[in-house]
């Protein structure tokens, strides 16, 4: 058997922890499958690298933060190697050059193009467990680009999809998906298991437990995943394939703060005027999530929408460059807001799940702002404030606790 097994920052946090984790793969080593581990980097490591190079260039160019942030991963797997080897277990380590994990060239959230095998192949049948830098890949200029945060998940899945792995674990400090946060709704329970399309909302409306492109790649290539936590020995919580599993009304509960709404006031009343402004944010790759168009009056409308904090300078840059083409009178935006979404397959063939949302958000005194829908997910933009008490209405609205 072929197992896979990437483990989080939290996870090599330290000295202790690296050899807990190297115990848990020798354990799988000896009872004869090969091991492939995907690691992130120790800890707070790359926070600390993003902070360090602040204080020397504040507008660093993106190749040169993934050659700094890439040798986080570097230490990460060097030092598991080196600790596998003191328990007299061979082990490899080795960088995205080593394995040649072909991404494209956008620095700072590049996406795998191909993963070559043939090095990992030839360690593991050297009977090798092979330790792998998450995160990473190597564009065409052979540069060392990375994949955004969370990407070593996705590293984990691309590596599980070519060498067709019989597993791929993600282990993490938590014991795996939840139906929210349990920081935050302390009645949360642990799931057994999820779908695909629903680990997939949840990632990309603000659960951590995922990066969400390891989810579609999951999904695309039909690896199989299992969360759980690299710090007790818990089952944790199944991702696959949905069609034998029982759909229920609503699965869980997620909130994404790192959002902010922008208005563009007084648009010209006519069609393509909304294509006009969502394709110049797509052409300078700005995504765009929640979108409200206002009634057309007086030949003018306003259109409001929501990005990721951390694109609002870039988004505001775009517009007052394109103002006067894309006919905008006024701009404006407020960052004080956040996105609440549930999320469940079972949505689908019940009605009365956006009613009952809306019940709990009433009974709790929280204003809507913005609503958007899909067949398994309902999203409202909310006063950022009542986010807490919001989490918390609506998980026990559905009857989720446990």
């Amino acid at each position: 058997m072929l197992i896979v097994k990437k483990f989080g920052g939290s996870s090599v946090a330290n000295k202790d922890r690296i050899f807990n984790v190297a115990k848990r793969c020798i354990e799988d080593y000896k009872a004869g499958h090969d091991v492939v581990v995907v690691l992130s980097a120790m800890g707070d490591t790359t926070d600390e690298l993003i902070a360090l190079a602040n204080t020397i260039n504040p507008d660093a160019k993106k190749r040169e933060l993934d050659m700094l942030l890439t040798t986080g991963e570097q230490v990460s797997v060097s030092l598991m190697a080196m600790a596998m080897q003191a328990l007299d277990v061979p082990a490899v380590s080795l960088n995205a050059f080593q394995v040649m994990m072909h991404s494209t060239s956008r620095y700072g959230n590049a996406r795998f193009k191909r993963v070559d095998t043939e090095r990992i192949m030839h360690e593991l049948d050297s009977r090798k467990i092979v330790i792998v830098t998450g995160f990473q890949g190597v564009n065409k200029y052979d540069d060392i680009t990375t994949l955004g945060r969370g990407g070593s998940d996705t590293t984990a899945v691309a590596l599980a999809a070519v060498l067709h792995a019989d597993k791929c674990e993600i282990y993490t400090d938590v014991d795996g998906v939840f139906t929210a946060d349990p920081r935050v709704v302390k009645t949360a329970k642990k799931l057994d298991a999820v779908t695909y399309d629903e680990m997939l909302e949840l990632a990309s409306l603000g659960a951590k437990v995922l990066h969400n492109r390891s989810v579609e790649m999951a999904k695309k290539y039909n690896v199989e995943l299992v969360v759980r936590s690299s710090l007790n020995r818990s089952e944790g919580t199944v991702v696959k394939e949905g069609s034998n599993m029982e759909k229920l009304l609503v699965t869980g509960v997620a909130a994404d703060k790192d959002t902010v709404r922008i208005s563009v006031i007084g648009l010209e009343d006519k069609p393509g005027t909304a294509f006009a402004v969502f394709n110049t944010l797509a052409a300078n790759n700005i995504n765009v999530d929640i979108i409200l168009q206002s009634v057309g009056r007086e030949g003018t409308k306003d259109i409001s929408f929501t990005v990721a904090s951390e694109d609002l300078q870039h988004a505001l840059e775009v517009l007052n460059a394109n103002k006067e083409r894309l006919t905008i009178q006024d701009i404006t935006w407020n960052e004080k807001v956040a996105k609440l979404s549930i999320v469940g397959a079972g949505m689908m063939s019940n009605p009365g799940v956006a009613a009952k949302m809306f019940e709990s958000l009433y009974n709790s005194r929280v204003n809507i702002n913005m609503i958007s829908t899909s067949e398994i997910r309902i999203t409202v933009l909310i006063p950022e404030e009542d986010i807490e008490k919001a989490m918390n209405a609506v998980h026990d609205g559905f009857g989720l606790g446990a």
